[in-house]
């Protein structure tokens, strides 16, 4: 038997043809990828001894600070039966998940594994339950970030999905179901594991909330998502003044999702997530007057902002995140409405739109709207309605209405249409688009109904919304005494 000295020694140094291996496919080792991403000096490592008959579990678990903030962190080995999950790994990452419960610290998970460890059989398919249990009753009580800093495959590849946020270095990361052989052998189809899994294609899919270009890029923003948000769901985020409260908007685009982002944040400075998914609306993390806010953007320069299911899922599913931890919530409405979709999708679509409907109406944290644009349909009711919002302001010449100006003239104004001038009678429904637009469903009458609460000047969009978060800081509500809703699925 090894004395304590001797494992210790084995466990840090590693097997140095495999670390050479590691190294020389452009990767970090596990402890090398701690050490970049927490304060020097702080990580205090749980379970360092932890083996069986010599056989080490694969992971390295402890707690630390990243940038003064305490967080609790496990790194998958894959120098170590290539990160595999056994009962020994589940063992150690179960242990600190549940001190980063005890602590209120959030947790980051650096995924490098190949799946599961075979040899242990149906045992290694429990140590991957117990983690998922542990990852979904911590949900919501912590952050917990992912990090895909190599093959990330089957049952690990779940990790990062349970995770809040995930991140994936393009360079080495590869998030999937099944590798490459398997997926050969099943579908007859041979593809490599870049197209299959690489960062692109996840993110295309919305798999990965960020991707990065490399390991030290993913652990930049890790740190960066580590600043942004509060430690747990009993505490706030950090305040940093960082801006003037009455800075003016220089943009008064709407269909301009990105400078509206820009000079809505602090600093012109936001974090987007799933930018390559789900594009008709935009989400990010930004801080407005020095708190931590989420941001949700209709950008009408893809498919003019329509809901689409792609994006009705990823800001419903960011929604319910802030208000996880109490974040709160800045809508910049400028959409369509719903997605015409096709016949064979329709449940799809509909489902989807509940879950936006459902995130927001359940959100208990402050929700400030503003209607830059078009607001149409559900995605007014969605997102601005007065039931959806705590404040709702417009923009003057935005368009709020069940219907778009185009179909809402097909039903209001038939007789017209048909009186309309034979020589030009697309001039004539455009002059009766325009009507309805000035006259039903501009933002005064909205206003003038209670359907926003003001109409104010483009360029005071931000002032307005400040004092807006600024009312609703002391803001107490709750959902009424239940386990849980039942989230449209």
């Amino acid at each position: 038997m090894a004395n304590a000295q001797e494992l210790r020694l084995a466990v840090t140094q590693g097997d140095p043809e495999r670390q050479a291996r590691q190294r020389a496919a452009g990767k970090l080792t596990a402890r090398e990828r701690v050490e970049r991403l927490v304060d020097p000096g702080s990580f205090v490592e749980t379970d360092t001894l932890l083996s069986r008959d010599g056989d080490f579990a694969g992971v390295v678990t402890g707690c630390a600070t990243v940038q003064d903030r305490p967080v609790c962190l496990f790194a998958q080995d894959f120098t170590v039966h290539g990160g595999a999950m056994g009962r020994q790994q589940a063992q150690k990452i179960v242990k600190v998940l549940e001190l980063a419960r005890k602590t209120g610290c959030p947790v980051l998970a650096l995924c490098d594994s190949a799946g599961v460890r075979v040899d242990e059989g149906a045992e290694a398919m429990n140590a991957y339950a117990q983690v998922y249990a542990k990852m979904a009753r911590l949900s919501g009580v912590v952050p917990m970030i992912a990090l895909v800093l190599g093959p990330v495959v089957g049952g690990a590849a779940l990790i990062a999905q349970l995770a809040d946020v995930s991140i994936q270095a393009a360079d080495v990361g590869e998030l999937m179901v099944y590798g490459p052989l398997v997926v050969s052998a099943m579908t007859g189809r041979s593809l490599d594991a870049k197209k299959l899994g690489g960062a692109d294609a996840m993110a295309a899919q919305g798999g990965v909330a960020l991707t990065a270009a490399n390991e030290a890029e993913a652990i930049a923003l890790a740190q960066k998502l580590i600043d942004l948000l509060p430690g747990s769901n009993l505490e706030d985020a950090e305040l940093q003044d960082t801006d003037d409260l009455n800075r003016l908007l220089t943009v008064s685009d709407p269909a301009d999702s990105e400078g509206l982002l820009r000079e809505m944040a602090d600093g012109g400075s936001f974090l987007e997530l799933y930018p390559a998914w789900g594009q008709e609306l935009r989400i990010a993390l930004a801080r407005m007057g020095g708190r931590t806010v989420g941001l949700v953007a209709g950008n009408a320069q893809v498919n003019d902002g329509m809901v689409t299911p792609a994006a009705a899922a990823k800001a419903a599913r960011f929604i319910r995140f802030c208000d996880c931890y109490s974040l709160p919530v800045v809508s910049l409405i400028n959409s369509r409405g719903i997605q015409v979709p096709e016949e064979k999708n329709q449940a799809w679509t509909m489902t989807a739109a509940a879950k936006l409907l459902y995130a927001y109406a359940e959100a208990t944290t402050p929700k400030v709207a503003v209607v830059v644009g078009s607001a149409i349909g559900q995605a007014y009711v969605a997102m601005g309605g007065q039931e959806n919002a705590d404040l709702t302001y417009a923009w003057p010449g935005s368009v709020i209405s069940a219907l778009t100006p185009e179909a809402a003239v097909q039903v209001l104004y038939q007789k017209e249409l048909k009186a309309g001038s034979a020589a030009d009678p697309l001039a004539d429904r455009k002059a009766l688009e325009a009507r309805f637009a000035a006259e039903v469903a501009d933002a005064a009458s909205a206003a003038a109904k209670g359907m926003v609460d003001d109409v104010i000047p483009p360029e005071q969009t931000r002032q307005y919304v400040l004092a807006a978060l600024e009312l609703l800081s002391s803001k107490q509500d709750s959902n009424p005494p239940k386990k849980h809703g039942n989230l449209p699925m």
